[in-house]
Parts: C-alpha cells; structure tokens; sequence
C-alpha cells in the first residue's frame, strides 16, 4: 500500500508535471471513469475538472488531491493502487472492463498538434479498494475529514498522550489514520523495528523511555523515507520503498541490524514483519492465522 512518503513523492512528481515553473500549468481535458466502483461521489461533475488550470497538487494523509477548476479530484490508492504517468497517452478512449485500469486523466498538449501528457490509476487483485472523489473541498471525503495529525506534525507531548490514550497494541495506533496520518502496514513495521519494540506491545503501557524511542523511531523512518522518495519518477517509487525497508516484506532474510532471520506473523489479509532479537528478545511471536486452524 502506498504510504505517506510514497503518496508525497507521486504529489511533487505530478506537481513538476502539472505546475512546472517554466510553463503555464496543466489543463484538463477528460477523465474516463474506467471502473464504475471506484467514483464515489456524484455531487460535483467530472466536467467541473475540466473549467480551469491545475492550481495545486497536495497530499493528506495518504490521498492525493489534484486542484482544478475550482474543484478537487482526490485519489486514495488503497492496498494494490498505484498511479502510471504517461507524456503522451495515445489517442482515442478506453473501454471500461474488468482489468486493472480504474482511471484515466488526460491534459491538454503544450503546443498545438503535441501530445496528450496524462495518468492512468491502476488497481491489481480482486479487491478493489481504490476510491476517487470529486468535490469542492477535500474535507468532504470521509476518509479525510476522519484523518488525525499528520506524523510529522505531532510534537512528542501529544505523540505521548495519544500513546497513553490508546487501549490496543501499538502497531494498530501507528496504522489508524484518526490516531496519526500517513503510516501504513509497512512504515509501522519499520518505525517499531527501529525503536526496538514488539508489534504486539500495548500501548497503554510503554514506558516513557520506550515512548520517546517510538516518538523518534518514527521521525527518522519517515524522514528518510520521504527523502528517499524526493524527486524521483512515479515509475520507480515502489521499487525505491523496497529497497529502503530492513524488515518489511523481507521475510526469511537477515537483519540487517543484527544479523538474525527475519520472522512474519500472518493474519486473514496482511502480515507484518519483525526481528526477534531486534524486537522481542528473541521470541517468536504466534502466527494468527495459524494458531486460528490449530483451535
């Protein structure tokens, strides 16, 4: 699931393309809705898009909004959503169908008789999840008007009282968008491998020292995340985000903290990685999903 550096770096990405310094921005000139599910509003038209220049480009979150003519085309990516950038899409409409294609957004040319520069959102798996709205102002979106602070802009005083506050393990507060923005699946499992803590670990009763590696666990994984994400090509961020993880999605492998083999605990739709000796002194955490079918 694209996350909060990864959705920032598509943000700057599309900010150079739509809004470039040397140029005047980027108009639209259609949508085509290629998957009916994934529109979910109704109340501002597709064509409202289409009444001015782009004049922002933002993250919230892990959406991205794209301002235009007045209105706003919000964009969450969900877990197998991703956005292909093209600098010149071919002519002629797509087909609705049952692939992966949601969406396809396409600009005027720069000259006259150019090419069409666009973006198509993209959904793998059977689970589509993806969403996209368009609306006047982006705190019409549910799923934005529910979102908490952004990571980055919690001082540790809060950071601490929203820790205290929550009765659950503290994975599930780093990934509860209401709790804090923009941390998914696999940025808790790196923010809790860097400030040596077991996923399963409740909340409620860190100690303050563990709080405070927490507190700045996180901000060095996100910091170096969103500079490892900066400037480069949509095409090769989710790559990028591979390579930088030590635990997430290297399962089996060595850590490269301490030299142990990477260990998953599996649920009903996601997993999560760890480091035993990093995380929870050498124990093995149960696998939910099997200790599930040994009931």
């Amino acid at each position: 699931m694209p996350e909060m550096p990864e959705v920032q770096g598509l943000a700057d990405f599309l900010r150079s393309k739509l809004i470039p310094e040397d140029a005047p921005p980027a108009v639209i000139s259609d949508v085509e809705v290629l998957s009916f599910s994934v529109l979910k509003t109704a109340g501002v038209p597709l064509d409202a898009l289409k009444a001015g220049p782009v004049t922002a480009v933002e993250r919230r979150g892990k959406f991205l909004i794209i301002t235009a003519g007045g209105v706003c085309l919000v964009m969450h990516l969900a877990k197998a959503g991703w956005l292909r950038w093209s600098d010149a899409l071919k002519p002629g409409r797509l087909r609705p169908g049952k692939g992966r294609m949601a969406l396809r957004v396409r600009f005027e040319p720069r000259e006259p008789g150019g090419d069409e520069p666009g973006f198509d959102l993209t959904e793998a798996g059977t689970k589509k999840s993806l969403a996209v709205y368009v609306v006047k102002e982006p705190g019409e979106v549910p799923g934005i008007a529910r979102l908490g602070p952004e990571a980055f802009d919690v001082d540790f005083d809060t950071f601490a009282g929203l820790v205290a506050a929550h009765r659950g393990q503290i994975k599930g507060l780093l990934r509860d968008q209401s709790v804090i923005a923009g941390v998914g699946n696999a940025y808790s499992d790196e923010i809790l491998h860097a400030a040596h803590l077991s996923p399963f670990a409740n909340a409620a009763k860190l100690k303050p020292e563990e709080v405070q590696r927490l507190f700045e666990a996180m901000g060095a994984v996100l910091e170096s995340a969103m500079a490892n994400a900066s400037g480069r090509p949509a095409a090769e961020l989710k790559d990028s985000k591979r390579r930088a993880m030590n635990v997430h999605g290297r399962t089996g492998e060595l850590c490269p903290v301490c030299g142990d083999t990477v260990r998953e605990v599996s649920f009903a739709d996601s997993s999560l990685q760890y480091c035993p000796t990093c995380q929870t002194n050498g124990k093995l955490l149960a696998d939910r999903r099997m200790s599930r079918l040994l009931k």
